[in-house]
């Protein structure tokens, strides 16, 4: 459904202290996806991944079926977006915020 949240990344300067960490707070197991991209496996959709530049803060995802035609709503509100981003085998995403700055991004899955 449109709008809903599907995907969140939490960043980690030590990515396996923060598994322990979640793991001791929401029982949460990870299964490893790239080099240090660790993916919630029993829990609610979502990673743990490394802290770096572009990723300093939790990033929540939102479902669109249209990613484009959210970009441009996005911009047409004030907003602003980077460019959309292709996924191989999972889909596109594109990083935004809103007309006041919050961060966020927009996933629309592959078909």
């Amino acid at each position: 459904m449109s709008g809903q949240v599907n995907w969140f990344e939490l960043p980690a300067e030590d990515t396996a202290r923060a598994r322990a960490f979640y793991a001791g707070v929401f029982g949460w197991e990870t299964s490893l996806m790239g080099e240090d991209y660790h993916v919630v496996t029993n829990g609610a959709a979502g990673a743990i991944a490394v802290r770096d530049a572009q990723l300093t803060q939790p990033r929540i995802y939102f479902h669109t079926t249209d990613i484009d035609a959210s970009v441009r709503k996005v911009a047409e509100l004030g907003g602003k977006s980077d460019d959309v981003q292709t996924v191989p085998d999972v889909g596109r995403i594109a990083h935004c915020s809103d007309d006041q700055g919050t961060p966020f991004s927009l996933y629309e899955p592959q078909a």
